[in-house]
C-alpha cells in the first residue's frame, strides 16, 4: 500500500492518493484536476473512488472532473450530503466570491469497516470542524487520512457553520487518541504528524 500527497486547490488542501500499484482511492480532490489526473496517470494506477473527509469548498474542488473523467463515484457523510450542491453550506460563497459546487454523491459514509475494491478501512464520524467529518484508518498501515480534524500542532477551525469547538476535542480525544500512538495522521493541510507526538505537544488538547 502508498500514499501520495498532492496539495491542491486555492488553500493547497492535501490531496492523497492511496493506491496498491493498479487500484487507488482518491481522497478529498480540492482542485487542480489537471495536476491530480497527471499524478494518477503518470503513475499508471485505476482509481475506484472519491472519499471525502468532509465537504468544505477547499476539499472538493475537483470532485466532478475527476468523477467524470475516471466514471467512478462518491462517497460523503450524509450530515453533507447537501454541502456538495449547496456554495451557502460548504463555504465557497462566503470565502471564493463565487460558488464551488459538485454533483450529489452516489454513497454515504458510516462508521465502522468498509471495503472499496482490494482496499479495508474503518470510517469513523469526527464532527466538530463541521458536522459531516470523518477520518478514515488504514489499521494495517497504521495511517490515517484525517481530514480537518487533528494538524501538527493544531486542530481544524471551528467558527464556520456547523463547526463546534467541544464536539470537535470530543470526537478527537474519543476517535482519534483511542489509536495506537505509532499511528500516523495525513492532514487536510500542512505536514503529518502522529497520534503520540500531538497526544504530548498539542496544547489544544491538554
Amino acid at each position: 500500500m502508498k500514499l501520495e500527497k498532492i496539495p491542491l486547490g486555492p488553500l493547497g488542501t492535501n490531496c492523497y492518493v492511496v493506491h496498491n500499484d493498479k487500484q487507488a482511492i482518491i481522497f478529498d480532490p480540492g482542485g487542480e484536476s489537471g495536476k491530480l489526473i497527471d499524478l494518477i496517470n503518470e503513475k499508471n494506477l485505476k482509481p475506484i473512488a472519491v472519499c471525502l473527509t468532509h465537504a468544505h469548498f477547499d476539499h472538493i474542488g475537483a470532485v466532478d472532473d475527476i468523477k467524470n473523467y475516471y466514471n467512478i463515484e462518491v462517497y460523503v457523510h450524509k450530515n453533507e450530503q447537501e454541502w456538495l450542491t449547496d456554495a451557502n453550506l460548504n463555504g465557497s460563497a462566503l470565502f471564493m466570491g463565487g460558488g464551488i459546487t459538485t454533483s450529489a454523491a452516489e454513497h454515504y459514509l458510516k462508521n465502522g469497516q468498509m471495503t472499496l475494491g482490494s482496499f479495508r478501512f474503518e470510517v469513523r464520524h469526527v464532527p466538530g470542524h463541521s458536522p459531516g467529518g470523518v477520518i478514515f484508518i488504514f489499521h494495517d498501515e497504521n495511517f490515517v487520512i484525517g481530514g480537518d480534524s487533528l494538524f501538527h500542532n493544531g486542530i481544524g477551525r471551528t467558527d464556520l457553520p456547523g463547526g463546534n469547538m467541544e464536539q470537535l476535542l470530543k470526537s478527537i480525544k474519543k476517535q482519534m487518541f483511542t489509536l495506537r500512538n505509532d499511528y500516523i495522521v495525513h492532514p487536510g493541510h500542512g505536514k503529518e504528524t502522529t497520534i503520540e507526538y500531538e497526544k504530548k505537544n498539542n496544547t489544544f488538547l491538554k
